[in-house]
């Protein structure tokens, strides 16, 4: 074949490609930023209003279900392109062994700047583990990215003051790595799904960058999203709408009325308590200003919120699609001691 001919054939497939894509993200930001507008579309076509308990469960059904779809096919495309830059064995070379700690710290850092709900963040613990990196270090990322982030501490900042918002990232950091590290050196790859366990021994199809052109990297990271969307988006809708539920109908009188800093089991209390619900950083922070000013006191009502983000009982229904029990008891009993002793210690130096 002629090699200007399939040059120019590469160049106008690549020329496609990226029109497609600057056309797919218009349209991604456009319904993105019209998340809110449909949400209440919907209730109002319902005869419903957010004062109601049932028309503010729907609204965050409506509003959740298509945020998180949304943050999830753009998260893995940029994901499954990322990934034919490095072999499984490469990445695997370089945050496995002596080098895991530097892994699980790298991981709980990326966190910060990952401003995703826990449910968000699955899709990009999957592409991890395929990318070959090592199961602690990526459980890092999975407790840091929904837990530790701009948006927490930026709100956390605004409402309580630079020193709460400082303790509260030097420990959510601390959680995220120290219980990456012990899931680590508990080899517990054998509780990964089957199909998981093939992403993680590199037998998937493998794409090494420097054979690959722009045209290639873009159908890898639509058949990325394929294969993770596809398999993770009826467990994400009925994640969220267990939240929604309880979102809707779980009143906060009655939880600020046993969160007092005298009440020693508060803290304990309050993990188990934010373990049904389901939201993000920005979403339960409210909520948190609101229960203090009821008279909870901060520690347990941060080992509350950081319950809701990393230990919410939707995510581990989508966890479960990846996941064995074992495994997931594992994570959620390294993660809630880790947030117990949060809310103790804040309870005890503030």
């Amino acid at each position: 074949m002629n090699p200007n001919l399939t040059a120019a054939s590469e160049r106008s497939k690549l020329i496609q490609w990226l029109v497609g894509i600057a056309v797919a993200a218009s349209l991604w930001l456009f319904a993105y930023n019209q998340l809110t507008a449909f949400a209440d579309w919907v209730i109002s076509l319902l005869g419903l209003t957010r004062q109601t308990r049932t028309g503010e469960a729907l609204h965050f059904f409506f509003y959740d279900s298509p945020k998180v779809v949304l943050l999830l096919t753009g998260i893995v495309f940029i994901m499954g392109i990322i990934q034919t830059f490095f072999s499984p064995e490469r990445t695997r070379a370089m945050l496995s062994g002596k080098r895991e700690g530097v892994g699980n710290v790298l991981a709980a850092s990326l966190g910060i700047v990952t401003p995703f709900c826990s449910c968000s963040a699955v899709p990009l613990f999957i592409g991890f583990l395929s990318a070959g990196v090592p199961l602690g270090v990526t459980f890092s990322f999975l407790i840091s990215a929904p837990m530790v982030n701009e948006v927490a501490l930026v709100l956390l900042f605004g409402m309580f003051g630079w020193k709460v918002a400082a303790l509260y990232l030097g420990m959510g950091l601390l959680v995220a790595i120290v219980a990456g590290m012990v899931i680590g050196k508990l080899k517990m790859e054998r509780f990964l799904e089957d199909w998981v366990q093939k992403i993680l021994g590199g037998q998937t199809a493998e794409h090494h960058g420097e054979q690959l052109t722009w045209v290639a990297r873009f159908e890898a990271g639509v058949d990325h999203v394929k294969e993770i969307v596809g398999k993770v988006w009826p467990y994400i809708l009925a994640g969220i709408a267990l939240g929604a539920g309880i979102h809707g109908y779980v009143p906060e009188d009655f939880m600020a009325s046993f969160m007092g800093k005298d009440v020693w089991w508060a803290v304990p209390a309050a993990v188990l308590l934010g373990v049904p619900m389901y939201t993000n950083a920005a979403g339960v922070i409210p909520i948190v200003e609101a229960l203090i000013g009821k008279g909870a006191a901060l520690g347990t009502v941060l080992a509350f919120m950081m319950s809701v983000i990393a230990l919410s009982a939707p995510e581990m229904i989508i966890l479960r699609k990846a996941l064995k029990p074992t495994l997931i008891a594992t994570f959620a009993g390294v993660v809630a001691v880790g947030i117990l002793l949060v809310g103790y210690v804040f309870n005890w130096l503030l």
